[in-house]
């Protein structure tokens, strides 16, 4: 099995550490992995994107066409990739930056306030963990709990007080069910 995942948005949303959290559970899962960073020079406000791909075999390339599935922490996230979401794959769309619905209808579409969920649990800072949370919800990739015993181990000591907040935004995310994909 490979699954190949896009993280997008702009920086300062998380979008990297969310790409490295997957990463490092994949790892601790004994995992093959790739985490392959892009962003502007501009960092935070630029656009940022991450791709990861998680495999139980070797892989072959970090580049990605068709990924299984696309994280849009934002509308110019979306434009850039909702159409290379492979189909019948999953697109997590936060609803709450994100003014238009998703064109396609043979994937899976997960339409979260993401930002809202953030704030109702105390900090925006949490999007990132809550549109994750989305993605696990939704994908047989990894699961809640290998991703949370992964924040436990390589969140850095500073920010070991957002374990909590992260592990429930992580939680909160994952209640939310993709629409049925449309059969013609």
């Amino acid at each position: 099995m490979q699954q190949e995942v896009i993280i997008a948005g702009f920086g300062g949303q998380g979008v990297l550490f969310a790409g490295q959290l997957l990463s490092y559970t994949a790892l601790d899962e004994g995992k093959e992995v790739t985490w392959f960073p892009s962003y502007g020079p501009e960092m935070r406000g630029g656009t940022a994107n991450c791709t990861v791909v998680i495999s139980d075999e070797e892989i072959g390339s970090p580049l990605v066409n068709r990924p299984t599935a696309v994280l849009a922490m934002n509308l110019p996230s979306l434009e850039k990739f909702e159409n290379l979401v492979k189909e019948g794959g999953v697109l997590v769309v936060n609803a709450s930056m994100v003014n238009r619905e998703v064109q396609r209808k043979d994937i899976k579409i997960v339409s979260i306030p993401a930002n809202e969920i953030a704030m109702e649990l105390g900090s925006e800072r949490a999007t990132n963990m809550v549109m994750l949370g989305a993605l696990l919800g939704n994908l047989d990739l990894l699961s809640l709990e290998a991703v949370g015993a992964a924040l436990d181990r390589h969140l850095p000591e500073r920010h070991k007080k957002l374990l909590p907040l992260n592990k429930e935004a992580l939680r909160r995310g994952a209640e939310y069910k993709a629409e049925a994909i449309e059969t013609a």
